[in-house]
């Protein structure tokens, strides 16, 4: 097992003040991570701080999909398509136990946006933009071959569908293992550290940070020749202090996703679908763990972008257009709602443009102190970002210094828990790691699958940690052996990252996760020897989070709205 613990954090935070860096990266969402792992990988000395946990902000919140671009093509951004597609392989390769393809259905209707001869177009043009194998390739429906496939879709005015890949991905386990594979190349990564200011040599360049230790309260400096700025939606806030926010500037949008058990949501295939409203918005609605999960909205977010709210007309319209999608056993209402997640994006002002039409691109701000900053982009094109801008890490660094400037490292390099022979080698992998679990472990099926899925190759240090019995302080023997490797191997510091972003429970098992909390809190307030007052403090950040993801607040506010 490779040590990414508490005390891990703390020798870093140490080691960054004991030394000057070649580059510090402030956000540890999926853009900053995939920074410092090909800064790292480069021979570049990087550290990367982050203000709360590793993809605590927009990299744990989209609709949890490695896009292979399709929606591009209404743009004509051929460019894009070819270069998302071809990431999307490469993210796969490097990572599949937390990429899996999917076939996705296009379905189109009388008036809506596709019909059957754009979206046949369409989606060769794609095929071969992306470089989608063979095997993979589209694949078009009749009206009856569609309700066949997927027998919940609306009958009603349907003129066929079409099929294609899309990778699910789990989000934040996917920055997170960016973020551990940096680790193990020689990384200096610490999360709960805030940037609070940033340090400037006699010539006014930027040469470092000031920060402060969010778990203990001491504060430092951390010196570097080069400092990147990815901090997502709060990009601008290091360029106001950087004094360098002018020009463009960061618009963000809320974007809300509802999980409803399958029970009520029985479909069996993912779908991509107009909303019904006639306002040029999509949707997507995808089974997974025995839910499906369905978003998302995209409206402009002006206030505090750590806990973006859902709103009565958040989920009325996900509903509205559920319902009106799809031929569901019983009309979908909000108690049938699970839990919710919503982010903002960051993407980059466009004047005149409505939230779904400013463009997804990322683009690099350069400051007269030299701080290099990155915004917009999207999630499959988290390592082709960091490619641009290590490459001007690297040549900056080439000309003042004896760094001799290579190239990327990454296209085949595999992620923490990815050594399992490719996209090829990944399912007889599976089978012979699930049948081990069985085995070997006395797990059921469906935690072993589970367990694979989640860790990959990492997954033989979680079956070493399973103890015997059918539970240990208090948690399931399985919870028990994840919050033991969370705690040693993934930086967990406090319970929701546990049960948000390690496990994804609060998301998609949030009455286990109701169950196992109490557990959880107690075992590491144990474990890091907490006074009553952090305790409280961590328990209530559980509870308010689980407040917002269980909806009550807005079940409550319909319901009284109903009667």
């Amino acid at each position: 097992m490779k040590e990414f613990s508490n005390e891990t954090r703390a020798e870093n935070l140490q080691a960054m003040q004991n030394q000057e860096l070649d580059l510090l990266v402030i956000g540890g969402g999926i853009t900053g991570s995939g920074i410092t792992l090909d800064a790292q990988s480069r021979g570049i000395q990087t550290g990367l701080v982050e203000m709360r946990d590793f993809a605590s902000g927009t990299s744990s919140r989209s609709t949890k999909l490695v896009h292979g671009g399709l929606r591009y093509l209404a743009q004509f951004a051929l460019k894009e398509v070819h270069e998302v597609g071809s990431e999307r392989a490469i993210v796969y390769n490097n990572a599949p136990q937390i990429t899996t393809p999917l076939k996705m259905m296009l379905p189109f209707y009388a008036g809506g946006t596709y019909g059957p001869f754009m979206t046949s177009v369409g989606l060769d043009v794609y095929d071969r933009l992306a470089g989608v194998k063979k095997s993979e390739r589209k694949t078009m429906l009749e009206p009856n071959e569609t309700v066949q496939r997927e027998p919940y879709v609306k009958s009603d005015g349907l003129l066929g569908s079409g099929l294609y890949v899309e990778y699910r991905t789990d989000d934040a386990r996917l920055t997170l293992e960016v973020a551990k594979k940096a680790s193990e190349l020689g990384a200096l990564i610490a999360n709960y550290t805030k940037v609070t200011d940033l340090l400037y040599d006699a010539d006014g360049k930027v040469c470092g940070v000031k920060y402060e230790d969010m778990q203990s309260g001491e504060t430092g400096e951390i010196h570097a020749k080069k400092v990147v700025n990815s901090c997502g939606p709060w990009v601008d806030d290091i360029r106001t202090i950087d004094g360098s926010n002018t020009g463009k500037h960061l618009h963000l949008t809320k974007g809300v996703h509802l999980v409803i058990d399958n029970a009520k949501f029985p479909i069996s295939n993912s779908l991509f679908f107009d909303t019904p409203f006639h306002d040029g918005r999509m949707m997507f609605a995808i089974p997974r763990e025995g839910k499906t999960y369905i978003g998302t909205t995209d409206t402009t977010w002006e206030e505090d972008p750590k806990e973006p709210n859902i709103t009565v007309s958040d989920v009325t319209y996900i509903l509205a257009a559920a319902n009106q999608m799809f031929e569901l056993p019983q009309k979908l209402t909000p108690d049938d709602v699970e839990a919710g997640w919503s982010g903002v994006r960051p993407l980059i002002q466009e004047e005149g443009k409505s939230p779904s039409e400013i463009s997804r691109k990322d683009e690099i701000f350069q400051s007269d102190s030299g701080l290099l900053s990155i915004a917009g982009g999207k999630l499959t094109g988290y390592r082709k970002m960091a490619e641009k801008i290590v490459d001007l890490v690297g040549e900056s660094l080439a000309e003042t210094t004896d760094y001799t400037f290579q190239g990327q490292q990454t296209e085949n390099l595999q992620l923490s828990g990815g050594d399992v022979g490719g996209d090829e080698g990944w399912s007889s992998y599976f089978d012979k790691m699930v049948h081990e679990g069985i085995v070997n472990y006395d797990l059921e099926r469906e935690d072993a699958e589970k367990l694979v899925q989640r860790y990959g190759s990492n997954v033989a240090d979680i079956y070493a940690l399973l103890p015997d019995g059918e539970e240990k302080d208090g948690l399931p023997r399985v919870d028990w052996a994840m919050l033991q490797y969370g705690i040693k191997a993934e930086m967990v510091e406090h319970p929701i990252d546990y049960l948000l972003r390690r496990s994804s429970q609060m998301l998609f098992n949030i009455n286990h996760m109701k169950e196992v909390k109490d557990g959880v809190i107690n075992y590491m307030a144990d474990f890091y020897n907490w006074d009553e007052a952090t305790k409280k403090a961590m328990t209530d950040e559980v509870n308010t989070k689980l407040a917002l993801t269980d909806l009550h607040e807005i079940k409550d506010a319909y319901a009284a709205h109903e009667a």
